[in-house]
C-alpha cells in the first residue's frame, strides 16, 4: 500500500510550507507548535517594518517584532479568522508600537532639563530644540483617541493608503479619512496651533 492517501504522510517541513496562513493557525491549535514557527518565517519582515516606522531603530523595532509574535502564539485559540493572519499580526504590532511611542515620548518630556547642559553649543541647542518639538508632537499624538493615533500614524508615519489602514483597523474608508482629519485638527489643537 502507498503513502498517497496517508494523512501526515509527507515530511512536516515540506507539509508546512505547503498551508496557506489559516491551516497553519489550525495546524499550531492541533499541537504541531512548529506551524507556528513556519507563520514567523512569512511574516517576521512585514511585521519588523512595520514595528520599526513606528519606532525608527532597529533594537526596538526587533523587540516590538518578537512582542508580536509572543502575544500572536499566546492569543492563537482566539483567532476567529474574520481577517487575514497578516492582518492580525499587523493589529498586535500597531498596538505595541503605539503604547511603546506613547512610552517614549513619556520619557522623552522628563528629560527636558539636559536642554540646560549644552545652552552653550548653538548646534546642541537647535537639536534639543527639535528633540523637544518632536517630543511635543509624539506626546500630543499619545492623547488622540486610540482610531485617530492609529490612523494618524498609519498615514502619516507609513504612508499607508485609507483603504490599507480601514482593513487594518477593521473600519471603512470613510471612517479612517474622518477619523485622520479629526486627528489632524486634535493634534493641531493640541500643539496650540488652534486657539478656539
Amino acid at each position: 500500500m502507498d503513502d498517497e492517501g496517508m494523512p501526515g504522510a509527507a515530511e512536516p517541513e515540506a507539509d508546512l510550507t505547503a498551508l496557506d496562513d489559516r491551516a497553519l493557525v489550525r495546524a499550531c491549535l492541533a499541537g504541531r507548535r512548529e506551524a507556528f514557527d513556519e507563520l514567523v518565517v512569512r511574516h517576521r519582515r512585514a511585521v519588523y517594518r512595520l514595528c520599526y516606522r513606528f519606532v525608527g531603530n532597529h533594537e526596538d523595532a526587533a523587540d516590538l517584532a518578537q512582542e508580536t509574535f509572543l502575544r500572536a502564539y499566546r492569543a492563537l485559540g482566539s483567532f476567529k479568522g474574520d481577517s487575514a493572519v497578516g492582518t492580525w499580526l499587523h493589529r498586535i504590532a500597531v498596538n505595541l508600537s503605539l503604547n511603546s511611542v506613547a512610552g517614549r515620548a513619556r520619557r522623552a518630556e522628563a528629560n527636558v532639563e539636559r536642554a540646560e547642559l549644552v545652552a552653550s553649543d548653538p548646534d546642541a541647542m537647535s537639536r534639543v530644540l527639535s528633540e523637544e518639538r518632536a517630543a511635543q508632537v509624539r506626546a500630543a499624538i499619545t492623547k488622540l483617541p486610540p482610531k485617530q493615533r492609529a490612523t494618524l500614524v498609519l498615514r502619516v508615519y507609513q504612508e499607508m493608503p485609507h483603504q490599507e489602514i480601514a482593513e487594518l483597523l477593521g473600519s471603512s474608508v470613510g471612517a479612517v479619512k474622518a477619523n485622520f482629519f479629526h486627528a489632524l485638527a486634535n493634534l493641531k489643537r493640541l500643539l496650540g496651533g488652534d486657539r478656539r
